[in-house]
């Protein structure tokens, strides 16, 4: 068949993978001028089991509530006139109680599981290299004991389906994380995620965009959609600004602007951006960087080391479609870099980025069929899309070519709203 992905992000290249090793005919489309120029440019590298949980939480609203008159937190909310945004809060709020953020988080986990089962024998068999760091785990960090106490009770809902989280003892965290020495006194306990992993998702999607090519996908960048065309229940052509680009199926993973060509064809589409802020520092010979990839609970603050780079990344900023970002946005960000890791880099010579992450209310994102026959919908992996780029490519792949998937996809249906 001929097969028509519309984006080109970590989730669109590696659809594209799967599809082509099947022999399908792949065109992917894109508005940029290189794969992965969005979410995917420079997240936080995590590939994180271990962090699957739901956002949405019994704690959540509080912590949105505090954000109207805070600017410290982790999760930020603006007010805005936006119906989409009060909808997507309503269902998001819905979201909150302990028995649904224990089923959605069970639904996320298995999903990033399953996508760390085919990254590792991609890597393996095609040789992809990509700044990975497969065999330490990640390091989750705890500055007061009641929060710790906290996070090792979570843990149980990750254990019970696989993750292998565990709590250790500051002595073991040290001796895997070297760097982290001087913050003995600061921490208060850590827990240990062995199966996780790191790596640059822009380098691994170009890499694999590469691989692609040599399989015979046919990249269209710089080539804006701008409408999708439909008759009945078909699509059956794509508008962009360079002429039609038609296929035999389609499938929407364009993450944040997915609601917004969805909408106009009927398919509503309960998927909203929270804006993100990333750091990266150069790592120029400093010897203080991690060797490892983690998260600083207190300030939810991912870190990970991508080969002469130290990444960093936090804040849920609910924005709009807004990327705008100036130094001060990150300054609560680099204050903590430099706390955790003081000779990490050249902490003088930072450079920003802020991007959109397209979360559903629930957490789990939709990969699934829509109203119409032939177009599918894979998009709403929020923050994990790294994590769950292969799973999600390759359920994908399943659905569109009429193939029962290997794990169960009855939570990423669009029937579920």
């Amino acid at each position: 068949m001929k097969i028509i992905i519309l984006g080109a992000g970590v989730i669109g290249v590696a659809t594209a993978w799967y599809l082509s090793q099947d022999g399908h005919e792949v065109t992917v489309v894109d508005r940029r001028d290189g794969v992965a120029r969005e979410t995917s440019f420079a997240n936080a590298g995590l590939i994180s089991p271990g962090h699957a949980y739901a956002w949405a939480s019994p704690r959540a609203p509080w912590i949105l509530l505090q954000s109207l008159y805070r600017k410290d937190t982790a999760l930020r909310y603006h007010l805005r006139a936006d119906p989409r945004m009060w909808s997507w809060s309503l269902r998001f709020l819905a979201n909150c109680t302990a028995e649904r953020n224990r089923h959605n988080t069970i639904v996320k986990l298995k999903l990033c599981l399953y996508s760390l089962q085919l990254l590792d024998p991609l890597r393996r068999d095609t040789g992809l290299a990509y700044n990975e760091e497969t065999t330490r785990g990640c390091l989750f960090l705890f500055r007061d004991e009641a929060h710790y106490k906290t996070g090792v009770g979570n843990m149980a809902v990750l254990n019970d389906h696989g993750a292998g989280v565990r709590a250790i003892s500051l002595d073991a965290c040290i001796a895997m994380e070297p760097a982290l020495a001087h913050m003995r006194d600061k921490l208060a306990g850590a827990l240990h995620s062995p199966k996780d992993q790191s790596g640059d998702a822009l380098i691994f999607s170009e890499r694999l965009a590469e691989m692609c090519r040599e399989s015979g996908v046919t990249f269209e960048l710089e080539r804006t959609v701008k409408s999708i065309e439909t008759h009945g229940n078909h699509v059956i052509g794509l508008v962009t600004d360079r002429g039609p680009v038609s296929g035999d199926r389609y499938i929407l993973a364009l993450g944040s602007d997915s609601p917004l060509l969805a909408r106009p064809i009927g398919v509503k589409l309960p998927i909203y951006p929270v804006k993100g802020y990333s750091l990266t520092i150069p790592i120029d010979g400093h010897r203080g960087a991690p060797i490892m990839g983690g998260v600083d609970e207190g300030n939810l603050i991912a870190f990970s080391r991508l080969g002469d780079k130290l990444r960093l990344t936090a804040t849920a900023d609910f924005a709009g479609y807004d990327t705008d970002h100036e130094p001060k946005d990150f300054a609560v960000m680099q204050r903590v870099a430099q706390e955790l890791f003081p000779d990490g880099g050249a902490f003088e010579r930072p450079d920003y980025w802020a991007c959109l992450r397209p979360m559903t209310p629930d957490g789990p994102p939709i990969m699934s069929p829509s109203r119409y026959r032939n177009l599918w919908i894979n998009s709403g992996h929020g923050h994990m899309g790294w994590t769950m780029a292969c799973g999600a490519g390759r359920i994908v792949a399943d659905l569109v070519t009429d193939r029962r998937p290997d794990i169960d996809v009855s939570g990423f249906s669009l029937e579920r709203y």
